[in-house]
């Protein structure tokens, strides 16, 4: 459980061990019957091949909260998609799988791509932009939650937790971020936010000041949860990146549109744990390189909205910032671990630090050699006003994609 301190920019709800799981899912499917909540799972098709989303799946069965599940599959081709189909068969709530490689939905993105639309780059982002897309044609939710398909801890409680703020009408957040600790098999996890994120965003108020951005983002425990519920009328207006830099995106929508009194975060979970990516050294396009990368990009894109001007000397400055901080929080973690009798690797650490350091630096050239790049998929909205059919006919092709396409 956490502690009880409070941040002023967001509140935090935290998880009580004494409290019934069961009572909370039978309050959460009483307000389910006027808001109907929706989950998006983005998936690859080889995350059909793992244990992990087999035991979600199993949960999720068991989750009469929910009304709707939106399956977002990506890199499968026909006969994978009709194994998919029968994969998530078992799910007695009603639910779609969005091929997104089919001939359909290929055709929806090359007349989004006609206007200039479509999102440029394949990933987590794209996937998610159009299950959100699916959401809105379907026209029949009110809450829509999303996490990810390789959490190895997973279950309903998890999803119950995330969902209750926003699915209460006595309360009034809209949106709702999940934390928890990242601790799993005797070692301490979450390298990127407690290695990169956070001795980061330390180092931009170094260099900035007091900045409202970064205050909101270090108010949340986890920002780089993958786990996240909102109210759906809140998704014609949010902009987000395709690459890797999903969750801050989210975050920093959330920032631009409404008041830090209508966000909370919810401890979801004691113990969570899910597939791990590579550092990847020796390939800046994978990996947590990568991620490093986009997060960053994310960061300075939205500060630089904020009025932020950048130019190379600061992001060296950063860099030298960013690396004094991070390694002497690789110390603190390194205690902390020692202390409660868990495992980190000093050197492995301080050598992500400066993997990450390097990657601040890549991340503000690219950024600097680039002005015009566009940094978010557009909004629904913007898709709308463009072609107003085109919601209705996407609707129409996941429609037909899931009739058509029988099991194996």
């Amino acid at each position: 459980m956490g502690d009880f301190h409070q941040n002023g920019k967001v509140a935090t709800l935290h998880h009580f061990p004494t409290a019934s799981a069961e009572n909370m899912e039978r309050i959460l499917e009483q307000y389910a019957q006027n808001r109907k909540i929706t989950l998006i799972l983005p998936s690859l098709f080889s995350e059909l091949e793992q244990p992990a989303l087999a035991n979600i799946l199993d949960e999720l069965a068991k989750a009469k909260f929910i009304n709707q599940i939106v399956i977002g599959l990506d890199r499968a081709d026909e006969a994978q998609y009709r194994y998919a189909k029968q994969y998530f068969a078992r799910l007695p709530q009603d639910h779609v799988v969005l091929w997104n490689d089919g001939p359909r939905l290929k055709a929806i993105d090359a007349r989004l791509k006609a206007l200039g639309l479509a999102p440029t780059e394949p990933g987590k982002g794209r996937n998610v932009w159009y299950c959100m897309g699916y959401v809105l044609s379907a026209k029949n939710s009110d809450v829509v939650a999303l996490h990810d398909c390789d959490i190895i801890t997973y279950n309903k409680e998890m999803l119950a937790r995330l969902v209750y703020p926003v699915a209460n009408p006595n309360f009034s957040y809209q949106f709702c971020k999940g934390f928890y600790p990242r601790i799993a098999d005797g070692k301490l996890n979450g390298r990127v936010t407690r290695l990169f994120i956070t001795p980061l965003l330390l180092a931009l108020r170094k260099l900035i000041g007091n900045n409202e951005y970064l205050e909101y983002l270090q108010a949340f425990r986890y920002p780089l949860a993958g786990e996240f519920a909102m109210r759906t009328y809140m998704l014609p207006d949010m902009r987000i990146p395709s690459d890797w830099g999903l969750e801050i995106g989210v975050l920093s929508e959330v920032h631009r549109n409404f008041s830090s009194k209508a966000v909370c975060q919810v401890e979801i979970a004691d113990i969570y744990d899910h597939k791990h990516q590579p550092l990847s050294e020796e390939d800046a396009s994978a990996g947590l390189s990568r991620m490093s990368t986009d997060i960053a990009k994310a960061l300075y894109r939205k500060l630089a909205i904020d009025g932020v001007v950048f130019s190379g000397e600061f992001f060296r400055t950063l860099k030298a910032t960013y690396l004094r901080l991070s390694l002497d929080m690789v110390e603190t973690y390194y205690n902390d671990a020692m202390m409660n009798g868990l495992h980190t690797d000093r050197h492995v650490e301080e050598r992500s630090c400066e993997l990450f350091a390097a990657n601040i630096v890549e991340a503000g050239s690219a950024y600097m050699d680039n002005p015009m790049e566009v940094p978010f998929i557009p909004n629904w909205s913007r898709v709308s006003a463009a072609d107003y059919d085109l919601l209705l006919d996407f609707f129409n092709a996941v429609k037909q994609d899931n009739e058509d396409y029988g099991a194996v």
